[in-house]
């Protein structure tokens, strides 16, 4: 299984920066869906679930449209780096921001909503300002539901597979990860190698799972609106 690694690190690295880039900014915005009472929350919320509803495939080839070099952002990629958006890792990185955006936006909002307002107005009458109060309060009062969001999202990207497909392709060391591995090995009927690597990811679920109930247990996060 040595030659197996190259797509394991390679699905690793795509969840480790998925979920930095996604906790960055679901942080703002899964704040802003908990406090506003804007007539917007409603469609804005919709947006950011909309991937759980669509088929994979579906947002897969809008995303490779969305890529295209002969569309703004493509262009864009292109000039910039000389290389197309399509079928690079980069690309991947986009596709799975989007794939797994409610996964980091809603565990969010919810810990933000359980957060009191009383408890930041207090806050705001001790001097602190809205960012202070932010840092120092609705954050350490929302530890687990950031927890929640990191660990979903970066398990959600390791088992991508309709939308990496759909968008990077199977190039190996640039866009197969472990999910693309496991098609492959089936295509080729290694099942041993498509047995070990389906385990792999079976255990992580499981495990992943297990610490997201017994956070849930513990502070009240709920996850899926």
């Amino acid at each position: 299984m040595t030659d197996a690694w190259g797509p394991v690190w390679l699905s690793l690295k795509l969840a480790g920066l998925t979920t930095v880039i996604l906790l960055a900014i679901a942080l703002p915005l899964a704040w802003w869906l908990a406090r506003s009472r804007s007539p917007l929350r409603p469609f804005v919320e919709a947006v950011t679930a909309l991937p759980l509803v669509m088929p994979p495939t579906v947002l897969g080839f809008y995303l490779l449209v969305l890529m295209n070099p002969d569309s703004p952002l493509g262009r864009a990629f292109v000039t910039i780096t000389g290389e197309t958006l399509a079928f690079s890792f980069p690309g991947l990185v986009f596709a799975s921001v989007i794939y797994s955006f409610p996964f980091a936006v809603q565990p969010l909002q919810t810990a933000f909503q359980s957060v009191g307002r009383g408890v930041m107005e207090a806050a705001s009458t001790l001097g602190a300002s809205r960012l202070d109060a932010f840092r120092t309060v609705a954050l350490p009062l929302s530890g687990r539901g950031l927890l929640t969001a990191a660990v979903l999202t970066f398990a959600h990207t390791l088992g991508e597979f309709g939308v990496v497909l759909m968008v990077g392709g199977n190039i190996p060391g640039q866009t197969r990860v472990i999910s693309i591995e496991v098609y492959s090995a089936v295509e080729t009927l290694d099942y041993a190698r498509a047995h070990q690597l389906s385990a792999g990811l079976l255990a992580f679920s499981f495990v992943t799972l297990v610490v997201v109930y017994m956070l849930n247990r513990r502070g009240g996060v709920h996850v899926g609106g």
